[in-house]
């Protein structure tokens, strides 16, 4: 029996009075302190140099995890053990502390990057002296470990680690210290895995407003669903749901569908030049009004209330007279395409169905007067809506209005339909202040007119000069009167 001294690894000194006459018997739990006999003696070196710490191995195949929060920065000085970060994998929060004595160089992720294994974590200016086993895990290739170490020992002996000495080593070879943290207070207040937390991201949920259930206060994926069904507000109808509310069913096509698939399809193949202007409804409305109110214009022939849609009707084709390429079909039927222009104005307008959107004719506008042309619309929607309307009366458009407004929307983009050449779309009319001549605020009643010409053999000066007419005749009704034959 003797008494003497050394210094482990760690630098404390350990002081025995045994003599080793029997094999040392090994505990067969783990420390990260090696044992203390001969074979663990060596000479330690001075390293000053930046190497890149790798984020070691934290098992059960984990190959990347998330930066919850960083313990130090760029600059900062750490000794053996100081914790450097806290990363959150879908098994445990787990810290990372340092092997050794330095200065933080570099960060190589930000707060809630995802960080992989075996990739530079930090770099850190290491400043302590070190094994050579330490050393060699520096210099190791990011990824890579030996399988086995052997333990140098005494003079020619040596000597095989055993199970208990090869765990205790790698425990420290994987430069991180892992435990299950209790559940922090402030920004990470919610530990979740990342699978949870993408989870919360998809249904725009805020994970601090949610109470987990798991140890620690982690949040579970039955603690998100649970909140979803408590708070259905808080998320968003964009997510896909889990299970199919039910089988995709094949819709046929219905006659009046196929025949507009078909027009369509046609329709792409013409150039749209497209034209909008607002049009000032309060001189229409006004006289509408009176019209619609006075019991001497109450007779047989006119229809119970006059709308606005004969008005514009009548005053496109008042237009058209003076712009005649706008009241034409293109016919592409043969090598040499013409262009013809119609003599009369046979105008469709769309009627919104059961059944879809139908588009009866309105023949020889030029011939009708207001309340003929209101008496028209009225009896072809009742024919559209009771599916009563004969073939003739789709065929012969020269020209086609879209009153989208009567439905809603401000502004369309309304689609030729071939052999024509134009359409125009008419918005919902709305009221707005506007200032009078004098400067003082006047209510007005306005709306959108979207044309749409055929590029091809209408120019956009054409559209927008017969565009004017059109609203000089709904804003100044009396001299759409003064036109009327």
């Amino acid at each position: 029996m003797s008494t003497h001294g050394v210094h482990n690894a760690f630098g404390t000194f350990i002081r025995s009075t045994t003599t080793y006459s029997q094999p040392l018997r090994k505990s067969r739990r783990p420390s990260l302190a090696r044992p203390c006999i001969p074979q663990y003696f060596h000479s330690a070196t001075r390293l000053a140099v930046v190497k890149p710490y790798l984020l070691a191995d934290i098992g059960e195949g984990i190959t990347e995890c998330q930066i919850i929060q960083w313990f130090v920065q760029p600059g900062a000085r750490v000794a053996q053990f100081d914790k450097i970060c806290e990363v959150q994998s879908d098994k445990a929060a787990v810290e990372i502390t340092s092997r050794f004595d330095g200065i933080i160089k570099k960060l190589h992720y930000e707060a809630d990057d995802m960080a992989r294994v075996g990739k530079p974590l930090v770099d850190i200016d290491i400043q302590s002296e070190i094994s050579p086993e330490d050393e060699a895990l520096i210099n190791t290739s990011k990824g890579s470990k030996e399988e086995e170490k052997a333990v140098p020992a005494a003079g020619d002996h040596k000597t095989k680690t055993t199970a208990a000495e090869t765990t205790a080593a790698e425990i420290v070879e994987d430069n991180i210290v892992q435990s299950i943290v209790p559940r922090p207070s402030g920004k990470h207040a919610s530990l979740a895995t990342p699978a949870v937390r993408h989870l919360t991201k998809q249904h725009n949920i805020d994970i601090l407003d949610i109470s987990g259930t798991g140890k620690d206060g982690r949040v579970l994926k039955e603690d998100v669903q649970n909140h979803m069904s408590n708070h259905p507000s808080s998320t968003t109808t964009a997510s896909t749901p889990s299970e199919p509310l039910g089988q995709d069913k094949p819709i046929p096509f219905t006659p009046v569908q196929r025949k507009m698939y078909e027009t369509m399809t046609r329709s792409l193949s013409i150039p749209h030049f497209l034209y909008s202007d607002l049009v000032d409804f309060t001189s229409l409305s006004t006289v509408r009004r009176a019209l619609n109110s006075h019991p001497a214009t109450q007779t047989e022939e006119r229809p119970q209330k006059l709308s606005a849609l004969p008005f514009i009707i009548k005053a496109v084709s008042l237009s058209l007279n003076a712009y005649p390429s706008l009241n034409a079909h293109l016919d592409t039927t043969s090598d040499k395409p013409q262009f013809i222009h119609k003599a009369s104005h046979n105008i469709g307008f769309a009627v919104d169905t059961p059944s879809g959107l139908l588009v009866p004719v309105i023949r020889s506008v030029q011939s009708h007067s207001i309340t003929s042309l209101a008496a028209e619309i009225n009896r072809l929607s009742a024919l559209a809506r009771s599916n009563k309307l004969a073939a003739s009366d789709f065929t012969g458009a020269t020209f086609t209005v879209s009153n989208i407004g009567s439905i809603g929307g401000l502004t369309v983009a309304p689609v030729i339909v071939g052999p024509q050449v134009a359409i125009l779309g008419v918005g919902k009319a709305r009221v707005v202040p506007a200032f009078a001549a004098d400067g003082s605020v006047v209510r007005k009643e306005e709306g959108v007119f979207s044309w749409s010409a055929d590029h091809r053999v209408v120019d956009g000066a054409t559209v927008a000069r017969c565009a004017e007419m059109v609203r000089g005749y709904l804003e100044r009704v009396e001299r759409m009167m003064v036109k009327m034959r």
